[in-house]
């Protein structure tokens, strides 16, 4: 059984971040292109991990999550100039995998939601290639930001 915390439900997120948008982020067709989007999400992801001491883990041991699903929900276009917020929380953990729900809002737009994002990822030995499950330390970690999970199956 897991636990859903909702990021995008309860507008509650552990860690936000604002980009600006940049003029070469936008394409052919005047927006910013739906790449970039999945970029920004990266960024926020980098900043939780780091909160967490996701990075601190992979330069340890050469263990640390690798992407295996993404998904972008697109709501209203971005065009250049603006500022986007990104947020993000975890919202699963299973053994060696965990979800995370993403929102991007543009500020020039009063802070609407322009997308909404999920990924999963799996925690990976990158010297075996084989999943590995989440240290105790990491689960204290997310749950210290997060609050309590329970066990989810991968």
């Amino acid at each position: 059984m897991s636990s859903d915390l909702g990021g995008s439900e309860s507008n509650t997120w552990a860690a936000s971040t604002d980009i600006k948008v940049n003029w070469g982020d936008m394409d052919a067709l005047g927006h910013v292109n739906h790449s970039v989007f999945a970029k920004w999400m990266e960024t926020a992801r980098m900043i939780y991990f780091s909160k967490i001491g996701m990075m601190d883990l992979y330069d340890e041991s050469n263990v640390g999550p690798i992407l295996v699903r993404i998904e972008i929900d697109y709501k209203l276009p971005i065009i250049f100039p603006d500022v986007v917020r990104v947020s993000t929380s975890v919202s699963r953990v299973g053994n060696s995998s965990f979800d995370m729900e993403y929102e991007i809002q543009s500020l020039s737009q009063h802070e609407k939601t322009a997308a909404r994002g999920r990924v999963v990822c799996v925690l990976m030995d990158y010297n075996s290639g084989k999943p590995q499950n989440l240290p105790n330390e990491l689960r204290k970690s997310i749950t210290l930001i997060e609050g309590d999970f329970y066990p989810a199956e991968d």
